[in-house]
């Protein structure tokens, strides 16, 4: 599994690295901090993942998101933010991504999330779900990622 990793801020992206290489059917292909290079470094090595931040510096994480799309269809994308607006959550997933993380649920979700999104399975942090909706709330589900089943 070949990953690009997309963040500005440098520890993190040395987290989630380190985090991937305790697993050896993860290759990081590239680490980029922002969105301009995240689009070239996708078109270029067309990886199977791309773990992306939103708030990048040259092109934000939903602008660069639909830009690799069109160029590198083959890549998934899953969302790594702690931005929990309702409104940004919706945004990044219509991109095409499949998938978004709060950076603070990561440690207990990221390689589940990696994994459903590469099944082509949507995937949302369970904080980021509404507890009335009736969806799982468990981190280790794939709630659906129905308009109404965000928390605001």
């Amino acid at each position: 599994m070949r990953i690009l990793v997309v963040d500005d801020f440098e520890p993190w992206r040395r987290w989630v690295s380190s985090t991937l290489a305790k697993h050896p059917q993860f290759e990081i292909v590239c680490e980029v901090s922002n969105g301009l290079e995240a689009v070239e470094r996708a078109r270029e090595l067309r990886p199977d993942l791309i773990l992306m931040d939103l708030g990048l510096p040259k092109l934000n994480g939903i602008e660069a998101a639909r830009r690799i799309l069109k160029r590198a269809p083959q890549s998934k994308i899953l969302f790594l933010s702690e931005n929990r607006s309702r409104d940004i959550v919706k945004e990044a997933l219509r991109t095409g991504a499949g998938g978004y993380v709060l950076k603070s649920d990561a440690g207990g979700e990221l390689l589940a999330a990696m994994e459903a999104v590469l099944r082509g399975e949507p995937f949302a942090s369970a904080s980021l779900m509404d507890p009335d909706s009736n969806e799982p709330t468990n981190g280790r589900y794939r709630p659906s990622l129905r308009e109404d089943s965000f928390r605001d």
